[in-house]
């Protein structure tokens, strides 16, 4: 049976030159593979694109026509304070038209897209938005350590490290209580309140990977225990931007990391074959 599926316009592309509007585009996790169809569609349409620090700068080139401007935000460094960036969208928007608020990972993941969005409607600027694929999933997938396992955990937090009034959130004090595993965005600075925090727990051997840059070709980890972790950071000078994960699953990263190894050397073998003439799919096996 085929089922016939129509394809669906983007509910701002198209509206003509002169309406204001905000796409707000979630880019991925680093790795420019991993940006969707839908954000490239969004890009190839844009007047205008503001993009921050997290957003790999190969991605602009799928908008070359674009005004392109850099609104990147990290720790101590801003090159433009939140409601600067709310007020540049809007004003951008009523002077060019189609305006794209590049972000890294999913815009509404500890990204602000929410408030950007509320902020440019209340001016008269249409909005839109285009989810991206996080990096609190993403991240340590690529490392071959699944947020969930069957036996392993039923559940997984999401939780930011610094809040709003720059202190480290209750709700990691609640997850190290439970069983589930723990993923904490932006917070390195509060790593050894976190530590502190699952020993507490008496969880002093509970596994925990540190990933600075995760899917990018200049990605470092660190896999340690609650006990070790801080010495594996310094020792490895992981830093910002990373992303912790807490918890049993990070233990099967060595046995998935292996069976991603040996799939590797098979599928070069058998590349190796290809290349000489032969069939790939034809390997003798010594018995």
């Amino acid at each position: 049976m085929k089922v016939k599926t129509e394809k669906k316009a983007f509910p701002l592309f198209g509206n003509g030159k002169g309406v204001a509007k905000l796409t707000v585009v979630g880019a991925g996790p680093g790795d420019v593979e991993l940006i969707t169809l839908k954000a490239i569609k969004a890009l190839q349409v844009a007047d205008v694109v503001l993009y921050d620090a997290l957003v790999d700068t190969e991605l602009l080139c799928y908008a070359p026509q674009a005004e392109h401007i850099f609104v990147g935000k990290r720790r101590g460094c801003y090159s433009y304070q939140q409601e600067q960036i709310n007020e540049l969208i809007v004003q951008r928007a009523k002077e060019k038209g189609h305006v794209v608020r590049l972000k890294g990972g999913d815009p509404f993941v500890f990204g602000r897209g929410a408030e950007e969005m509320e902020y440019a409607a209340t001016q008269g600027v249409q909005v839109a938005m285009v989810p991206g694929i996080s990096s609190c999933l993403s991240v340590p997938a690529a490392q071959q350590i699944p947020v969930t396992k069957r036996g392993a955990t039923e559940s997984f937090w999401v939780i930011t490290g610094t809040t709003k009034e720059h202190k480290l959130s209750d709700d990691v004090q609640l997850a190290a209580k439970s069983n589930a595993t723990v993923v904490i965005l932006m917070g390195m600075s509060k790593l050894p309140e976190i530590v502190q925090l699952f020993q507490k727990e008496g969880k002093s051997n509970s596994p925990i990977a540190v990933i600075q840059n995760g899917t990018r070709a200049d990605e470092k980890v660190g896999v340690g225990t609650m006990a070790s972790i801080e010495r594996e950071v310094e020792q490895k000078q992981l830093t910002n931007p990373a992303i912790i994960i807490i918890g049993e699953v990070v233990r099967h990263r060595e046995k998935l990391m292996l069976i991603q190894k040996e799939y590797e050397a098979v599928e070069g073998f058998c590349d190796g074959l290809a290349g000489e003439g032969q069939n790939a799919n034809e390997v003798s096996v010594a018995s």
